[in-house]
This record gives C-alpha cells, structure tokens and sequence, in this order.
C-alpha cells in the first residue's frame, strides 16, 4: 500500500471550493490549511492510473456448461470472481440503487437520524468502533428469511429512511426486500456449485448455512461521494480499508464507478473494472477455514472517486451464531492436518469486530 499522507476532513460530506492546479505537495499543504479545523483522519493512496485495469479477474458465466471448475480456480487463486448470467433482473438492481441514491442524497441532518450505527443504520466515515475511517457513508441492515422488522431496526421508524421501507398495500414489494431475496438466492446458487466443485456432499454443506432461519446476514448500502479536491491529483482517500470479510461469502454490486481494489497473492494491489450488470463475489474468511485454506478470502479496498459518486450493494452471508466452524473431514487429505481451530462463527464474528479493519483476525485461530 502507498501511504502519501493523512488529512483532515470534515465529519459531513460536502464538496470543497476547488483550488487552482499546483504540484501535488504544495496543493496538499494548501488543502491541509484550509481543513485544519476538522477532524477525522483518512489515509491517502496512489491513484490507479487511468489503464491500471486488471484484465485477469475471473469471469464465471452461470449459463456455460464447465463454469463449475472455473469457479474452483478462481477460489484457490483470487477467492473472487465476476459472475454474469446471474439470473437476477436488472430492474432490481437499478430499483434499489436510485433508492439508494435518493437517501444519501437528502441533507446530512436528515440522514443522521437513522444513525449511528447499534449496530445497524446510517454510519458517516467511521468504520467500527476501533478507530478506522474512510470517505464513505452508509446503511447497514440485519436480513432474515423474513421481511425487515421495524423492531430489530428502530431506525427505520425514521421519515428518512421511509424510502427503503414496503409500502402498506401487500402487492407492492420493496426494492430492498426483492433485491435480497434475489441475491440470497445467488448467493446459494455459487456455494453449491462451489461444493459440487469440490465433490462433497451434500450439495447444500455451504448454501444451508445462509439460508438457515438463524444464518447472521447482513446487507450494506455504501455510498462514496466525489471529492473534488483530489480531481486530477495522483492521489485517492482511502473510501474502505484494507479487509477481509469474516462471513462465508459475499455478494457484490455497484454502479458503474471504479474503485475497487483486490490484492494478488504476490501482495500487489489491483484494480478490479467495474461492471454495473455483474456481481463480484467474495471469499470470506469463514469458508477459507472449512475449505483448510484452499480457497482464499480476499484482502480488498475501495478508493474514492475524485470526481464520480460510487454507490456499492454488498450482501455478507454469515452462518447461525452457534454454528461450529472448522475445516470440512471430506476436503481433508490423507494425513493433512486442521490448519485452524475450530470455533463458533459467534466466536470469531465477536474478535472481529475487536479488531481493526486491516488486522490478519484469521491468526488466533490458527494452530
């Protein structure tokens, strides 16, 4: 990673008077001025350069006879992958994105009452409760086999948030529940292909995890506002940090705005193109455990767009609190040893959220 430098930036999202062209450094110490009187912290990154797209990110087509052991490939070598021909409508994508658009549109004030985040609803810039923060703002939301209940998450009681809730007649169905229920529903799909893959059975040993009545999902909506400031400067804030996810697999969607990054297993970072009709698909750290580290859950971030908005859909499919995680008996080899102990996902979700984004958590639970 390229640190240039942290600065000072405001606690509500804005756009800043731009200044003149000056050399990077100077600009920098300019702009440090004028924000010195705000306060969070957000790391600085080298900007990807305009064709720094990496062409190598797998591309599983769910129509295609054989995209089974492509997937696999992609595990053991990325633990993240493109799927197309996902069956899920692209009027629900683009449904839940202008929804999505029109909350982080609404005036700070108005959007602070469905915040902060305890644990779920709107967060600005800080990321957990450790110390992280990043140029982004969002919504976080607990899912279940069941519709989203007002009780569980009181802040959508709040006349801002009154846009991601179902309207009273029962014929009309939020964008929000339709489009989680059509990527619950992908998420399942790729974890059986993944174990038909692998040759295990059953062929649900990774999907009923996700879709247990008790399965710990999560859905977050991120928002990365445009920051003029570092319009055509060879620098980006750090939008997300560095991280692994701890569930088992996520699903991801954004529009059609760059700033997702991977890290390779040589360690070098990546830009990964965006897609807005695609979804990515992330390895957690979860399935790296029951796969015994043949798959990998990938370390990836997101740097904010100087000049374009980046709205990312980004569900996390955990397993019931209780389930004991550990590496699989059936993809052990003959004297092939646990690399890991085992635990409850409870356990491992509870260090998680102890630690800082960048952290290796998957360390203590090694043997």
């Amino acid at each position: 990673m390229h640190l240039l430098g942290k600065t000072l930036l405001s606690s509500a999202f804005h756009q800043p008077t731009p200044f003149p062209k000056l050399p990077c450094f100077a600009f920098f110490l300019k702009a440090m001025v004028v924000l010195a009187n705000q306060v969070d912290q957000i790391s600085l990154l080298r900007a990807p350069k305009p064709d720094a797209n990496f062409s190598g990110i797998p591309v599983i087509n769910l129509a295609e006879a054989g995209s089974v052991d492509a997937m696999i490939k992609a595990c053991e070598e990325f633990g993240f992958f493109k799927v197309i021909n996902h069956g899920v409508p692209i009027n629900i994508m683009a449904k839940l994105e202008e929804e999505a658009v029109k909350f982080f549109s609404l005036p700070q004030v108005e959007k602070e009452k469905s915040g902060p985040p305890n644990p779920f609803g709107y967060g600005n810039k800080r990321i957990g409760p450790n110390g992280d923060v990043g140029w982004v703002e969002y919504l976080l939301f607990a899912v279940t086999s069941k519709p989203f209940s007002y009780t569980s998450m009181p802040f959508l009681q709040e006349p801002s948030a009154s846009l991601f809730r179902w309207e009273e007649r029962e014929d009309i169905i939020s964008a929000l529940n339709e489009y989680i229920s059509a990527v619950r529903k992908l998420a399942s799909e790729v974890l059986e292909l993944m174990a038909e893959g692998l040759k295990i059975e059953p062929r649900n040993v990774f999907s009923k995890l996700v879709m247990d009545e008790k399965s710990d999902e999560i859905f977050r909506l991120n928002h990365y506002p445009p920051c003029p400031l570092f319009q055509g400067l060879n620098c980006s804030l750090t939008g997300f940090g560095e991280h692994t996810d701890p569930q088992i697999i996520s699903v991801l969607r954004s529009n059609n705005t760059q700033g997702l990054e991977i890290a390779l297993r040589d360690g070098s970072w990546v830009s990964v193109p965006s897609d807005q009709e695609s979804f990515f698909i992330n390895i957690g750290d979860s399935l790296q455990v029951m796969t015994n580290g043949r798959f990998n859950s990938v370390r990836h971030r997101v740097l904010a767009n100087g000049s374009k908005s980046r709205v990312s859909m980004i569900y996390f499919g955990g397993p019931p609190q209780t389930e004991r995680i550990a590496p699989l008996p059936q993809l052990m080899g003959e004297g092939e040893q646990s690399l890991y102990r085992e635990f409850t996902w409870e356990e491992y979700k509870k260090a998680a959220y102890k630690s800082r984004l960048a952290d290796y958590r998957l360390g203590q639970f090694e043997k």
